[in-house]
């Protein structure tokens, strides 16, 4: 699926949201149960994963509505996403000032936890050819370990680990209140993209609505792991087919003069 297909899927997803009636729903905070057939993250395990909460998104009708994205923290002060998470009302990707009012939840795997921090994010910079952005937050986060971002190249058959706080079905998704996590095989890689399938626990392991930006990581034999792309979508789930996602090893130095 294409860049355009993925922010067409984004606003029509919400657009439908509203009208089934979920829009109240999504105030607090706009998602789902993460990750299709996953598994639930405990608490301080990858509490660089993020929650990106947006309020009163406006159509180009007058209308507004609320929505989700997923993505990490990669230095104290940014939140790597998928870059149409902030668009306007005609859906594409906007830097500057943040659109909409956004808060970005993380640090904690469950939101009745009493750690973890809820911040606001300030500015939004664009990648300029991939679907990918930084979200500034209004203050550093210092006692969470940012997700280092890969300068190398992603390899086939590499197996990766996802977070989100997607949905677990695209039929009749409901608010979820645990980060989830699944792992996934890199089958090929193409361009800026990386195309990865289900692989544990089960082939149809899958990223669903409101899942763009979550991170897809390398577990490194230390215990430390690495960033290798990001959900571009946030498609229907469960599925078994190829999914999506954006390179970041291409934007490694974008990224390190961005973040500071």
């Amino acid at each position: 699926m294409n860049r355009s297909s993925g922010i067409a899927r984004l606003l029509q997803v919400c657009a439908a949201t509203a009208v089934m009636g979920l829009s109240a729903v999504l105030t607090v905070p706009g998602t789902a149960n993460a990750v299709a057939n996953g598994t639930d993250v405990a608490e301080g395990q990858y509490r660089f994963s993020t929650k990106l909460t947006m309020t009163n998104i406006p159509r180009s009708d007058g209308t507004t509505y609320d929505s989700a994205c997923s993505g990490a923290l990669v230095a104290p002060q940014w939140i790597i996403t998928a870059g149409h998470c902030f668009h306007d009302t005609a859906g594409r990707r906007v830097s500057g000032a943040v659109p909409y009012a956004t808060t970005a939840t993380l640090g904690q795997a469950d939101l009745s936890a009493t750690t973890g921090y809820v911040v606001d994010v300030v500015e939004v910079r664009q990648a300029s050819r991939q679907d990918v952005a930084l979200a500034k937050l209004a203050t550093p986060i210092t006692d969470i370990t940012p997700l280092p971002v890969s300068a190398t190249a992603p390899k086939t058959g590499t197996i990766v680990r996802m977070t989100g706080w997607g949905a677990t079905s695209s039929v009749n998704a409901t608010p979820t209140t645990r980060l989830q996590t699944g792992q996934f095989k890199i089958n090929r890689v193409s361009g800026a993209s990386v195309m990865v399938v289900g692989y544990a626990p089960a082939a149809n392991t899958s990223a669903c609505l409101w899942d763009s930006g979550a991170p897809y990581f390398v577990e490194n034999a230390n215990g430390t792991q690495t960033l290798v792309s990001v959900e571009s979508d946030g498609p229907a789930c469960p599925h078994s087919r190829e999914e999506t996602t954006e390179r970041v090893d291409w934007l490694a130095d974008w990224i390190r003069q961005t973040a500071v």
